[in-house]
């Protein structure tokens, strides 16, 4: 349903589509619909949300590029009460402000510190890949891709032990209040606000682990660099984007070498095409599917004027496969050249810790091309969020 937010006009120009996009069905299987609204036009008018979608490359490249037209400061979420709860952190906001939010985020992010963090990464992908093979049988969903993220990045956030070991019942929950105003967001919500009361509670100078990627952000606000009210509506942007988006790509690569043995074959003859293949992972299978802007000023794209004060989705999982920029956009090849693959998000809100999250599924494909020479798939179930695109599970045999 529209509201104040979105534009009202019940008979908007260009195409329109009745697809439920956040329906189970869609959800578990979505390519075949975004190849149908790429097919209708290059903004289609979603009459069950009141929302525009674009779902081509280029069309959704640009549209991250011009922060200008499209602006993440009146929220990315599909609804009015997430994009409220957001306020004040960095999703939500544009420069100059999001510049000097991204600044303070991404001081523990910076290549120095991240290189010297890679010897402990690999030392734990190196351990875990020993016990895991040795078992033989295991799921690749929680056992492994999990771990990492648990036990590296959840330290060096350095939240109070109370909510560290909620952190993976609250990413998911959080993305799934990113949707529209469904049963699935209506159920996470009170996930939701339990997480943003333990960041306004617990989130505390006392009580956060010194030197911590959290406790960094009340050190700038000492600095005066940012008023402490806001520190709590940064810590969202730890607590939810560094677990499950690292945590889906990676359960998402293991499913890729399962089902393309022939594409294992090659990463385990050339370990030096991994940061190639990683990229191909998150352009065929992008962990996080869709965002959304607001449209500052009416906008023509081809043939269609998105009017002003319009939501707009922005599709990276469609934008990722469309036939207008990848030849057989559906093929996993770990060759391809997809560095410039939109999983990521463009532009200034290109993801803050992608070179994190590539350091670790690295680290992992790496220790597994040594000692696996195939994965074997016995079962799989999709985890249904409204944002994310992942597995429940995925049990793995290794031979």
């Amino acid at each position: 349903m529209a509201t104040d937010n979105f534009y009202p006009n019940p008979t908007p120009a260009g195409p329109e589509s009745d697809l439920d996009m956040f329906c189970d069905d869609v959800l578990l299987d979505p390519y075949p619909h975004y190849a149908e609204l790429r097919e209708m036009g290059s903004a289609v008018w979603l009459n069950r949300i009141g929302m525009y979608i674009m779902t081509r490359f280029d069309d959704v490249q640009n549209a991250l590029a011009d922060w200008q037209t499209f602006t993440s400061a009146q929220g990315v979420t599909m609804n009015d009460h997430m994009n409220e709860a957001l306020q004040g952190g960095v999703l939500c906001s544009d420069d100059p402000e999001h510049a000097k939010l991204r600044k303070i985020l991404m001081a523990p992010l910076q290549p120095k510190e991240l290189a010297a963090l890679r010897g402990t990464i690999n030392a734990e992908a190196e351990g875990l890949v020993d016990r895991l093979v040795e078992q033989k049988h295991f799921d690749a969903a929680t056992e492994l891709a999990e771990y990492l993220p648990i036990t590296i990045v959840s330290e060096l956030v350095g939240l109070p032990e109370s909510g560290r070991e909620r952190m993976l019942e609250w990413a998911p929950a959080n993305f799934d209040c990113f949707g529209p105003e469904n049963e699935r967001t209506q159920k996470a919500m009170p996930v939701v606000s339990e997480m943003l009361h333990f960041a306004l509670t617990e989130c505390v100078p006392g009580k956060l682990k010194p030197g911590g990627w959290a406790a960094k952000i009340w050190e700038a606000a000492d600095r005066g660099e940012i008023p402490a009210e806001q520190c709590a509506a940064m810590m969202n942007d730890y607590m939810g984007p560094s677990l499950d988006t690292t945590i889906f790509a990676t359960g998402a690569a293991i499913m890729l070498f399962a089902t393309h043995p022939d594409q294992w074959d090659l990463i385990r003859e050339n370990p030096s095409l991994i940061p190639n293949a990683i990229n191909e992972v998150i352009r065929i299978e992008s962990p996080i599917q869709v965002f959304s802007r607001v449209a500052t000023k009416a906008f023509a794209i081809d043939d269609i004027v998105i009017p002003q004060n319009a939501r707009v989705l922005v599709s990276y999982g469609a934008a990722n496969r469309d036939p207008r920029k990848w030849q057989d956009p559906d093929c996993f090849d770990v060759r391809r050249r997809a560095m410039d693959q939109l999983g990521f998000g463009h532009g200034i809100h290109q993801c803050l810790g992608n070179n994190l999250a590539r350091a670790e599924i690295s680290a992992l494909l790496k220790a597994l091309a040594k000692r696996v020479k195939r994965f074997e798939l016995n079962s799989s179930k999709r985890h249904i969020n409204n944002v994310l695109r992942g597995f429940a599970s995925l049990n793995i045999t290794t031979h």
